[in-house]
Parts: structure tokens; sequence; C-alpha cells
């Protein structure tokens, strides 16, 4: 679970709890009973019944016909907010589903968002691996995904270096590139092409990614495809770079 930092004193409880709910039933891949959430979060069972109950009252969980719990249609309505939010045009939601329909992967568009590069936007494929670390609205690790090298190129060099001394250069793998200059020079030599990446992130992990550039370097997107291999397949680079150059405004 990603890091969220020292808990506030006057952390609401049911609320968290409400949330944790959420995120346990979004990631469990198939309906849960109210017992099985109650054992996943932690609950007592009549606090599970209570949230749940809630939850379900307000559209964000829905009841199966066989008893189970998922996902309701509140949750998809804030995610619609939150693309507008980032005031990306909804033609671009219908290229990724696209583009994830014809490689089987999960397909990332990544932004950056008030000086920070972020994932604005996702649609998984089944031949991608979920990383959690990697969901709508979190920054990414700029050096060791596809996502922020991409980005990070298109940015001047003394712009890039600020951005990286203030982020860091974790090391996640035995393959992630932790020294500045090593990251300069790859990025330097990337050109027009496609950015592949191959286990810096996550071992046996492996993502291309393509620049769609709009008005500025810091208003330019990244297309990126995951697939959980040592390699990237053709026909996934070729499609990530035709989907990349659809969303690209013609000049």
């Amino acid at each position: 679970m990603r890091d969220r930092g020292p808990e506030p004193s006057d952390l609401v409880r049911s609320v968290s709890r409400a949330f944790r709910i959420l995120e346990e039933v979004g990631a469990s891949g198939a309906p849960l009973t109210v017992k099985a959430i109650a054992r996943r979060c932690e609950l007592n069972l009549s606090t599970a019944y209570h949230l749940v109950r809630t939850l379900t009252y307000e559209n964000y969980l829905v009841r199966t016909p066989e008893g189970g719990y998922a996902l309701g249609v509140s949750v998809a309505r804030r995610f619609r907010d939150l693309l507008i939010s980032f005031d990306q045009p909804p033609e671009v939601h219908e290229v990724m589903r696209h583009l994830s329909a014809m490689t089987r992967r999960t397909v990332y568009l990544g932004r950056f968002v008030s000086g920070r590069i972020l994932i604005t936007d996702l649609v998984e494929g089944p031949e991608s691996p979920h990383l959690e670390d990697l969901a709508v609205g979190m920054d990414v690790a700029a050096h060791a995904t596809v996502i922020g090298k991409v980005l990070l190129a298109e940015l001047p060099r003394a712009r890039r270096a600020e951005y990286l001394n203030d982020q860091g250069m974790r090391r996640f793998t035995s393959r992630t590139v932790v020294d500045p200059d090593a990251l300069d020079h790859e990025l330097t030599s990337l050109g027009d092409g496609p950015v592949l990446e191959s286990g810096q992130f996550r071992d046996g992990v492996s993502c291309v990614g393509a620049v769609v550039r709009r008005d500025s370097a810091t208003a330019s997107w990244a297309l990126v495809a995951s697939t959980m291999a040592e390699e990237v397949p053709p026909e996934v680079v070729w499609h990530t770079v035709r989907a990349a150059a659809d969303l690209t405004p013609a000049s």
C-alpha cells in the first residue's frame, strides 16, 4: 500500500473505513459478501453491514443477485468527474479503450498536472500486471517509468534536472537508472521514436510509450502500454505509436 504519511489527529474513522471498503471491493475483481469485506478490512461484522448499507444507498456499491457487492455507478461518476478536472477531451479515453482492446494490455495516459507528472487515465487489459502504484490521480516515479521518461524528454535540460532533484531517484529494481547523468544521456538520445523500458520499475514488466505533443512541453501527454514480459511485443509498440499519432493535433 502507498505511504500516506502520518495519521491526522482528527481522522474520521468511519469515512476512512468506507474508503477501505471501496478499495477492497474494487481490487477484488469479483463481488464480495459482507463477511468477506469485514474480514479483508479487519472490521467487525456489524460495522461492515452499516457501512455497506450506507455505500449501497449512495450508489457507491451495488448488491448483486448472488448477494455480493460490487462497485456502483457513483464510482464511475466520480471517475468521470476526475477526468473532467484534468480537462481531458472525451475522445481520448475512447482511443485508449481501442488501444487496450487491440493489444490486450493496460494503457495509461500521463500528463503534467500542477507541476507533477500524474496518471490521468487508464484502461486495464488482461495481459498486463496490476500495478497499485500506477493509478489515476497518482504521481509517477518519473526516472523509472516510461510515462515519466516520455514527458521528461520533452523538458529543457535545466527544468528536467530541477524536477528530478525535487522528486529524487529511488531505486525500484536492479535495473533502475539512478544516476542523473546516465538518465540525462538516455533521454537526450531518444529522438522521436517510441520509448521502451524493461524492468526498471517492476521486475518482469516492460512498457512502451509515445508522446502526444500539445501546445507546450508541459501540456504534452504520454501514452503508454505495459506488458508482463522482458520485452514489449512489436505489435504492441506499433499500436501504441499509432494511437499516439491519432491523438496528436494536426499541425
